[in-house]
């Protein structure tokens, strides 16, 4: 199985091209709070390839297999949990690992058993279900945020495993990972969501605000792990203030969680193209799109 290679880089300095100022790389570890070695794109692109390559081959498993498997993604705000997804699916066929990220309850949710709307997209054979947030919500948002009242809280925390040993009783493999990041990389990255234009559809009212409960929210951390970090369900701790080396280290721990084995495919051969058989381009005035690139 592949592993990343967490290979401290030497300083490079690159010429920024607008303005001639000389600068270090971008880099994911470019701040205070971490002992973490920075990493660049390009280290970072050779380590995930490798991992790519074996979430194919667990891909491939799970169709062959039938396998069901569960993956919970919880965490602070702005943590990364999205990007992690990201390089998780981003060469694997999204009809095999489908994303949830349920919207705001309807009325008519809120009426039902809470855990109720999660149970339609829990896995079926051949299939890894990847919750982008899940019912953890009540324990967390909905806590904090005043959503749910401290009764529906306890109530949530007592049946939610019994909930989960279920699910791992049918069949599905479940793993539960919380991406923790310190008030400062926080903090950060809020700020760059308010200053780059391409992010800030992200910075939600939701979002400031629990930059403002960051203890509220640690205390509905604990609370959670105390009652649901088990040993048959337990919760994975992502040290994410280095995005890069996260989502390496998140890939590399799922692979060595489920039991896959390498399913040998066919060998391919391309097919011979048809000819043409008298067949000619036509004249057509094609509505070619600009290239300006």
């Amino acid at each position: 199985m592949a592993t990343a290679k967490h290979n401290k880089n030497k300083k490079h300095k690159h010429q920024h091209q607008d303005t001639g100022e000389v600068r270090a790389p971008a880099s994911e570890a470019e701040h205070p709070g971490t002992d973490q070695p920075r990493m660049t794109a390009r280290e970072f692109d050779k380590a995930l390839k490798p991992l790519q390559v074996e979430l194919v081959k667990l891909q491939a498993w799970v169709k062959a297999t039938g396998a069901k498997v569960c993956i919970v993604f919880e965490g602070r705000d702005a943590a990364g949990k999205g990007g992690t997804i990201k390089r998780i699916r981003e060469r694997v066929s999204p009809r095999v690992l489908p994303v949830v990220a349920l919207p705001a309850p309807t009325e008519r949710e809120k009426s039902q058993m809470y855990i109720q709307r999660s149970v339609p997209h829990l896995p079926a054979a051949g299939e890894v279900v990847i919750f982008d947030r899940s019912w953890y919500n009540r324990a967390g948002v909905e806590r904090v945020m005043g959503f749910a009242t401290e009764q529906q809280v306890d109530e949530f925390l007592s049946h939610v495993i019994p909930f989960e040993r279920a699910m791992i009783a049918s069949g599905i493999i479940l793993v539960k990972y919380w991406l923790e990041v310190s008030q400062e990389e926080q903090t950060r990255r809020f700020e760059r969501r308010i200053s780059d234009g391409r992010k800030t559809w992200k910075l939600s009212p939701m979002d400031l605000e629990s930059c403002h409960r960051w203890y509220d929210n640690s205390r509905a951390r604990d609370a959670m792990f105390a009652a649901t970090d088990t040993d048959d369900s337990p919760w994975y701790v992502i040290d994410s203030n280095v995005k890069r080396r996260a989502r390496l280290n998140c890939i590399s721990h799922l692979l060595s969680l489920i039991p896959y084995d390498d399913i040998q495919a066919p060998d391919i051969t391309l097919p011979k193209r048809q000819p043409a058989d008298g067949y000619v381009e036509p004249d057509y005035q094609y509505r070619y799109v600009p290239k300006r690139y």
